[in-house]
Formats: C-alpha cells, structure tokens, sequence
C-alpha cells in the first residue's frame, strides 16, 4: 500500500498524543524571493502515529532551505514529501497541499517517476549504482529520453560532472566503477546523477553525515555553487553548516514546524524561545 494524500484524521491519534496547537513563527526575506515550492497543512501519519503536524511553508528559488532539529522532530519526513518518497513506505498517509509552481504534486495523474526528476533527492549515505561513473550519470538521461544521440549523453555526462566539481578528478577514469571512489567523490557522484536530469529543485538528507570534514567542505561549496541554478533544500543536525550554506532556515520540532525565516537571523535572534534553545544547545 502506497502513500496516499488524503485528510488528516484523528480518529486514530489521541488527543494526548498530539502536540499543543502552536503556530509557526515566520519572518520574511528583507528581499521576497519567488515560491517554487508551497506546502501548506502538510501531516504525515505512519499507520496510527502522527509524524507531522499542519506544516505550512514556501521554499523560495535559487536558494538553500536548511532543515534543522532534533533527531525524529519530521524534518527529514516532510523532505520526503516533496518528491513523494514516502509513497515507497508501507502505511504512510500524507494530508494537505504541496505545490511546485502551482502544480499539485499529489495529483493521481502526476507520474511519480518524472516528478523524481524534477525533484531530485540526495541521501545521507553514498548511494552510486554498481555501474561505471559514466554509466551512473547517464542512467537517468538515458530512460528519460534527454539525449537525441551518444555525442548528447556524453555531453550532458561531462557537463553534470563539471557541476557536481568531480570532472577534473575522474576524468580518466570515467569508466571505471563508481563505487571505487572516495566516500566524498560518491556523494559528488550521485549530485552529478542528480543534475543529468536537469531537475528544479535539488533535496539532500545529511548529505554530509557519512563524510570527513574535507569531504563536507567541498560538498558545502558545491551547494553554494548550485545554488545559483537550482532551488536546494537540505536537511541537517550540524547547525554550523545550516550557518554556512544556507539562506533560509526552518527549525522543526516534535513533529511541527517551530520558526523559520533568514538564517543570520534564526541563529542570531530568533523570535522562538524553543528555537533559542536548541541552537544554543539546551535540548537536543
């Protein structure tokens, strides 16, 4: 049984169990950027267990929205929402609206497939296919249909792995396998992957947790980079990185969403008490 977007109820959750009603602090950009991603109302039940509760929040293009809290607060369950990825779990519900320029993305005609591409999804652990490098960012390209001809494919290969900043280290080796690489090349490797589909928005889940600090920082500066091209949200639990990468943050929290707005701003002078908290490091 898939994932199912339909209302939220609560015949299943006692009234205990549910946080009290608690309405997100929100500060705007000093200059408004434009909406790619609109979410409003979102919850997320697993079976009889409510995970998130009424999120409402608009991710802005060409920008990183950074995803923090508490490890089980929903913040990487609501980034799965965005590309549907909680379809694949066994009893999952999904209540509410989420919008990608306009476009209702749990519309039952959607192709759930092509929206992966728009959306693309980076996880916590390296995961290349047990291809060549080649063949791991050619994969996508390939079955959807993006190259008229060899000449394309190696050109939009060439060009992802130029993007993801891995091109100059593999390309002599390029048909040799991906998994032979450094844990910090892999990731670079399915950024790359990711890319080739020329998606809109990019998600990443602790894209840097399984990686050494030298193997973060060029994955930080790659975000940086992509950030002028793509609308990136990114889930983390280091909050020195939310500080470096990002230009939005939101602070989730037993399942709701508590504050978001500017970065400088979260971490200087949030408006939240339980935001102040957090980052100062009183829970968590």
């Amino acid at each position: 049984m898939n994932a199912t977007l339909a209302p939220a109820s609560s015949s299943n959750q006692s009234s205990a169990a549910l946080p009290k009603t608690f309405q997100t602090v929100r500060t705007p950009d000093p200059e408004p950027r434009k909406v790619r991603v609109h979410a409003q109302d979102v919850s997320v039940f697993y079976g009889p267990k409510q995970a998130l509760f009424d999120v409402s929040i608009d991710i802005p293009e060409k920008a990183v929205t950074a995803f923090i809290g508490p490890s089980g607060c929903g913040k990487s369950t609501f980034l799965r929402c965005l590309n549907r990825m909680n379809d694949t779990i066994e009893g999952a519900r999904v209540s509410g609206t989420i919008q990608l320029d306009g476009e209702d993305l749990y519309d039952p005609k959607l192709d759930v497939v092509e929206l992966r591409a728009r959306i693309g999804m980076v996880f916590q652990k390296p995961n290349p296919f047990p291809k060549t490098i080649f063949e791991n960012v050619a994969y996508g390209p390939r079955i959807h249909g993006l190259a008229k001809s060899k000449t394309d494919l190696e050109q939009i290969v060439v060009e992802s792995l130029q993007k993801a900043s891995l091109f100059n280290e593999v390309k002599d080796r390029l048909h040799e396998v991906g998994t032979g690489l450094s844990g910090g090349q892999q990731q670079r490797l399915c950024i790359a992957r990711a890319i080739a589909v020329s998606p809109e928005v990019i998600l990443m889940d602790e894209p840097c947790s399984a990686l050494d600090p030298i193997a973060t920082a060029k994955i930080e500066e790659l975000i940086d980079e992509l950030r002028a091209n793509y609308t990136i949200v990114i889930v983390t639990h280091s909050m020195q990185q939310a500080a470096r990468v990002s230009q939005r943050t939101a602070f989730f929290h037993l399942g709701i969403l508590v504050e978001e707005g500017p970065t400088e701003m979260m971490f200087t002078s949030p408006a939240e008490k339980r935001t102040q908290d957090y980052i100062t490091g009183r829970f968590g």
